[in-house]
This record gives C-alpha cells, sequence and structure tokens, in this order.
C-alpha cells in the first residue's frame, strides 16, 4: 500500500514559506499582470526545450508530444488549449518531475527537472480529499509528511483563509460542494507555496456557476501569490479569462500550433470585444471556428 508520504512525494506537495491571506483583489483593482517587478515575484521560470514523448514500444509505441518548445516566465499564467488526448496532460506530468520526456529537456531556473519538487505543486481536475480526515487535516498533509505541522499549524490556517473556507475546517469532504472541495484541494497546494502551480483541468468538474467563481478566485489566488501557472483547460474561454498567454496545440502528437497575448488587465469582464475576437482565434486555430 502506497503510504501518505510517499503520494506527497510523487505529487511534490511539500511546504514552503508562509505568505499574507489573500486580499480581495477585483475589489481593489490590482492588476498584477501590470506589474514588471521582477523583484516582487516568486514564481519559477520553466523552458521546455524541443520535447518529444513517446508511450509503449515496437509496434505500439505511441508518440504524444512532438518537438515542444515553450518557456513560462517567473510569475506568469499560461494555458494550454487542444483536441482531447493530444499530450496537453502528458506535458504537465514532465513539467511536474513525475515522468521523463522521451527527448529534450525541461529547465526550472536553468536546471534539469528530473523528478517532483516540492516547488511544484499539481492540481487535479478530482481534489482527491481523504474522506475520513476533516478539511484542515487534509490541508495539514504536507506539513504533516514532512514532521513540521505542530509548530508550523498557522500555514493552514492561512490557507484556508486564502481560499475562504476558514469556517469549514472541522468539516467532512462528504459535508462539501463540489466547488468548496476543490477550495480545499487549492488550499492543500498553497500551503505549501509552491513556485509554479500545475493545474490539470481543476474546474472541469464544477457545475458552470461554480466554475465561473472559481476562475475569479483561481485569478485572486495567482495574482496574490505570484507563482506562475501552467493549466490544462477544454474550455476556450476559461484559458482567455484566466492566462496571460494561450497555447494552441494541434492532434497528436501535439505541436504547437498557434500563441496568443492576451493583453488585457485584470479583472477582466467576459463581455469585451477582445476576449470575443481572440476566442474566434483560437477556435479557427482548433478547426472549430464554422460553428461560431
Amino acid at each position: 500500500m502506497v503510504s501518505v508520504v510517499e503520494r506527497l512525494k510523487a505529487s511534490g506537495s511539500f511546504p514552503r514559506v508562509k505568505k499574507a491571506p489573500l486580499s480581495r483583489a477585483r475589489e481593489r483593482g490590482v492588476n498584477a499582470a501590470a506589474v514588471d517587478d521582477s523583484t516582487a515575484r516568486t514564481g519559477a521560470r520553466i523552458d521546455i526545450r524541443q520535447v518529444s514523448h513517446w508511450f509503449g514500444s515496437g509496434a505500439d509505441r505511441l508518440q504524444v508530444l512532438d518537438n515542444v518548445d515553450l518557456a513560462v516566465a517567473p510569475g506568469e499564467f499560461v494555458a494550454l488549449l487542444g483536441p482531447s488526448g493530444c499530450g496537453k496532460s502528458t506535458l504537465l506530468r514532465l513539467v511536474a518531475g513525475l515522468e521523463q520526456p522521451s527527448s529534450g529537456d525541461i529547465l526550472q531556473d536553468g536546471a534539469p527537472i528530473t523528478e517532483p519538487d516540492p516547488s511544484r505543486i499539481v492540481v487535479f481536475q478530482d481534489p482527491t480529499l481523504y474522506p475520513w480526515r476533516r478539511v484542515w487535516d487534509n490541508v495539514a498533509l504536507g506539513l504533516q509528511a514532512q514532521g513540521i505541522l505542530a509548530r508550523q499549524r498557522h500555514r493552514v490556517d492561512d490557507a484556508l483563509r486564502r481560499v475562504g473556507l476558514e469556517s469549514f475546517a472541522r468539516a467532512f469532504p462528504h459535508q462539501l460542494s463540489g466547488g468548496m472541495a476543490q477550495r480545499v484541494a487549492l488550499a492543500r497546494a498553497l500551503v505549501n507555496e509552491p513556485r509554479l502551480l500545475v493545474l490539470d483541468e481543476p474546474l472541469g468538474k464544477l457545475d458552470s456557476l461554480t466554475r465561473l467563481a472559481m476562475q475569479s478566485d483561481l485569478v485572486e489566488l495567482w495574482q496574490r501569490s505570484r507563482f506562475s501557472a501552467l493549466l490544462v483547460t477544454h474550455d476556450v474561454e476559461e484559458a482567455l479569462f484566466l492566462a496571460q498567454r494561450v497555447i494552441v496545440f494541434s492532434q497528436r502528437p501535439a505541436r504547437i500550433a498557434a500563441e496568443l497575448r492576451v493583453d488585457l488587465p485584470y479583472p477582466r469582464h467576459r463581455g469585451d470585444p477582445r476576449l470575443t475576437a481572440l476566442r474566434h482565434q483560437a477556435l479557427r486555430h482548433l478547426g472549430l471556428d464554422a460553428s461560431w
């Protein structure tokens, strides 16, 4: 049986340092994207260089990535769009260090990524909370695995405040809505103060209204904490609402088909004509513009 510690090592869920609670960035008009003071950023730089990847061997060998070149600047929010099964999530696993690319290099701040690291935290579509542990205890897993929970308990409370769940600290997962459960998963990531947040369709299972609210909350968390973010989503509007750049992939094996720069300040308004134009561009690259 895989232990809790081993699971945490596999996902890179380990702690870093404490930061102040999240403020309501939208209400205060904060525009983190416009800040160019690199010393204020804590995010990691990621360089993906000529990465190709295959699954299987021999006649069953399947190529999923083909010569992908991509750089994520410190503190940048980048979204990946592409057809289902093209290789986007595989690329996230390679960046997280959960697997090694068949060819090419992936670096963080100039150093090769060869294994999971506490500075890179993955948030999956399923929040994967332990049902027998209360919300507070689920968030505390990383600190507990490192043996520092007794002296760092305040970091759990801080993470719960950031996602607005401090009053649900004693609840069990079955008492939460889907959106609340995903907030707990985000708090479990934030308690470790990642330099890179790897997001594999984290809002994909939420109802439409909850998803819209969570998109805004995710922007606020990114603005406040200044981690770098790499997001996989199948939702074109979500990618454009959240990210500073949207990378569109081709069919498998995935190649970069287009790069869209979302040159809009935060907070963004979904009815902005510029977002509409960018949506049409993205859909055109995905071969779906004829239906819009």
